[in-house]
C-alpha cells in the first residue's frame, strides 16, 4: 500500500524532532501547523517587532501575509494550490489579529476562500505567534473537482467571505458555524438559541445553541450538497465551557441517533468565537448520499471517547478519529502504567496504542497519519509528547499541529487530546 509522503521537513528543538510542514497521499494534501516561520521552523522576522515597530505595516498583517506564503509553499510542494483547498482552520490567541488575517487571506485567495473555522485559544507552539493555520486541499490531477455550494438562506459572517460548503470527490466539507442569525451573522446569537432574557430557565443555553446550529446551519448545508446527518463522518465541536459536553451530547444523540460522527470536543477561550457570547462552534465533514465514497464506523467505543461515540469513522481513503484522551474506565491513565512513564508519557503511550489498534482495524497504519492535532493544557508537555511519537513512528516526520487549550479536557487529569486524520486507501 502506497503511504504518505512528507513535505518540507524541518527539525525542532535540541532533540531534533522531525516535523513535516505538510503531507501528500493519494489525491490529498494536508498542511498542518502553518505559521509565519523561517526555513528552520522558527519565527520569521514578520512575527517579530523591529526597532521601529510603529513605522511600517501592522505586525499581524505582516505575519498573516507570511503565513499564507508558507502555506502556499507546502501546497505547491504537494502539487496543488489554494484554489483547490477544501477546508482551513485557524487559531488565534488574540481576536485583534483576526481582521488582519482576513485581509491577507482575501489578497492571497481572491474570490474563492475554502470553508473556514476560526477559534481563539490561549497559546500557539511558538509563543511569539499570533496565528496558525491548517489547510486541506486536493491535487488538480486527483479527479476530485472542487465545487463550491451556496445553500439558499444560509448566512455566513459578513467579513469572512468564505464558501460555506464545498464538495470534492464525494466528500462534503462544511465550515464552522455558530448559532448566529440575520444576513452576515450580524444579528448575533439567534433569540431561539438563548434562554429568554430575564429567565433562569426555559431551556439550556448550550442545548439551544447546539440544536439551532444543527437545524439551521448544518442540515441546510448538508442538504444543499446532497448529504445528510446520516452521512456525517467527522465533527469538531469547540466549546467555551468543556463542562457543557454532557448536555451537548443529549442534543447530538437526538439528531444523529446511531450515526454519530467521529467527534472532537475542543475547549476554547471564553470568549472564543466571532460572536463574544457564543458557547460553541461546529464544523463537519460528510459524504454525499448515494455517492461512490462509502462510510465505515469503528467497533464499539473506547473510554478514550464519549459514551456512544465511535473512535473513528472511515470515509473513502480518509480515516477520521474522534478527539482522544488517555482515559480508561477508571479515568485518566496513571503515571507508571508503563515502567518509568511520566504522566504525559503514559498518556501518549495509551493514546498511540488506541490509535494503532484502530488503524489496524481499518487495514491501515499509524505511519499513514495525515494530520496530528495535539491539544495541550500545558505546552511544556509538547516535546515529551513528540518523543512518544518519534519512538512509535521510528523517526518519521510528524505532520503535527499543536496549541494550548484551556483546561480541563474531557476527562479530569488528562492534559493532552489527539485529533487524527489517517490515510486508509
Amino acid at each position: 500500500m502506497k503511504g504518505v509522503e512528507a513535505l518540507l521537513t524541518v527539525t525542532l528543538g535540541p532533540e531534533r524532532i522531525p516535523l513535516a510542514r505538510g503531507v501528500r497521499a493519494g489525491g490529498w494534501v494536508f498542511a498542518s501547523g502553518v505559521m509565519a516561520t523561517d526555513a528552520r521552523g522558527g519565527p520569521a522576522p514578520e512575527m517579530m517587532n523591529g526597532p521601529r515597530p510603529l513605522s511600517g505595516l501592522p505586525k499581524r498583517y505582516r505575519e498573516a501575509s507570511r503565513m499564507f506564503r508558507c502555506a502556499q509553499e507546502v501546497l505547491r510542494a504537494g502539487g496543488t494550490d489554494f484554489p483547490h483547498a477544501v477546508r482551513t482552520d485557524q487559531y488565534f490567541p488574540d481576536w485583534r489579529a483576526v481582521p488582519f488575517f482576513h485581509q491577507a487571506r482575501r489578497e492571497c485567495c481572491g474570490n474563492y476562500i475554502a470553508p473556514s473555522t476560526s477559534i481563539l485559544e490561549p497559546q500557539l507552539r511558538l509563543t511569539q505567534a499570533g496565528m496558525s493555520m491548517e489547510v486541506i486541499a486536493v491535487r488538480p490531477d486527483s479527479g476530485m473537482q472542487v465545487t463550491p455550494v451556496y445553500p439558499p438562506g444560509l448566512d455566513v459572517p459578513s467579513t469572512s467571505s468564505f464558501v460555506p460548503v464545498v464538495k470534492a470527490g464525494g466528500h462534503v466539507f462544511v465550515a464552522g458555524f455558530l448559532a448566529a442569525w440575520k444576513p452576515g451573522d450580524l444579528g448575533g446569537i439567534a433569540p431561539e438559541a438563548k434562554v429568554p432574557e430575564g429567565h433562569l430557565w426555559k431551556g439550556n443555553r448550550i442545548q439551544l445553541e447546539a440544536d439551532y446550529i444543527i437545524r439551521n446551519k448544518l442540515m441546510p448545508a448538508l442538504d444543499a450538497a446532497g448529504a445528510s446527518l446520516n452521512s456525517a463522518v467527522k465533527a469538531q465541536v469547540y466549546l467555551a465551557d468543556i463542562h457543557d459536553v454532557p448536555a451537548f451530547n443529549q442534543v447530538w444523540a437526538r439528531h444523529f441517533g446511531e450515526h454519530i460522527p467521529a467527534t472532537a470536543f475542543v475547549p476554547a477561550l471564553d470568549p472564543g468565537f466571532a460572536i463574544a457570547e457564543a458557547r460553541c462552534e461546529i464544523n463537519l465533514l460528510a459524504l454525499a448520499s448515494g455517492g461512490p465514497v462509502k462510510k465505515m464506523r469503528s467497533r464499539p467505543a473506547s473510554p478514550a471517547v464519549c459514551d456512544g461515540h465511535p473512535v473513528a469513522v472511515k470515509a473513502g481513503d480518509l480515516l477520521c478519529f474522534s478527539g482522544l484522551v488517555a482515559s480508561d474506565e477508571g479515568g485518566r491513565v496513571k503515571a507508571g502504567r508503563r515502567k518509568s512513564s511520566s504522566g504525559i508519557a503514559a498518556q501518549m503511550e495509551y493514546l498511540l496504542d488506541v490509535a494503532e489498534k484502530t488503524c489496524a482495524e481499518f487495514g491501515t497504519s499509524l505511519e499513514n497519519v495525515l494530520r496530528i492535532q495535539q491539544f495541550h493544557t500545558d505546552l511544556e508537555e509538547f516535546y515529551p509528547a513528540c518523543r512518544a511519537w518519534k519512538r512509535r513512528l521510528h523517526g518519521r516526520p510528524l505532520p503535527i499541529s499543536t496549541l494550548q487549550v484551556p483546561g480541563p479536557l474531557l476527562v479530569p487529569g488528562c492534559t493532552v487530546e489527539l485529533d487524527l486524520w489517517v490515510y486508509a486507501p
